[in-house]
């Protein structure tokens, strides 16, 4: 009997695991998809010769980030918007502007963060800005947005 209650409580656990596994990885699909498209547009269009990585920004308009060189070697962001028009595509060279680490030390010299979760170069209506996203010590989710070109604040939303 005590085999029994071993045997089940161990195949229980494992199925749980390997339908939590599935679950995950089903819905980061989506996700993988249309970043590889967005890849492959910015490739296709001739506005990066390589690319060297890319993620999802959900702002006014969601855009897919894509980092990369041109053809000259230079560094290079690519915001392709998720209906992948290509005469939508906007574009900035990663040396005209700040980086993530000055991004993080604006942040840092204002307030206190308990931990960042993410920063994020996307696409608003401004232009390029980095979002930063962190918890404070009494664990409220806070979002803030640093213009790109010259590190200055554009938008706060805090304590949510």
């Amino acid at each position: 009997m005590k085999n029994w209650i071993i045997f089940i409580s161990v195949f229980l656990l494992s199925l749980a695991l390997v339908i939590s596994v599935l679950v995950i990885w089903k819905s980061d699909a989506p996700f993988n998809k249309i970043e590889k498209q967005a890849e492959e547009l910015a490739v296709s269009s001739g506005k990066l010769e390589k690319v060297s990585d890319s993620y999802v920004y959900n702002g006014n308009k969601p855009y897919v980030t894509v980092f990369g060189e041109d053809e000259n070697g230079k560094q290079k962001a690519i915001f392709v918007p998720v209906s992948l028009e290509e005469n939508s595509i906007q574009e900035v060279f990663l040396q005209d502007g700040i980086t993530k680490d000055q991004a993080l030390s604006v942040l840092n010299n204002e307030v206190k963060a308990k931990e960042i979760l993410h920063t994020k170069l996307g696409y608003e209506e401004v232009g390029p800005v980095w979002e930063i996203t962190y918890t404070s010590d009494s664990e409220n989710l806070n979002y803030v947005y640093i213009l790109f070109e010259d590190g200055e604040w554009w938008k706060r939303i805090l304590n949510l």
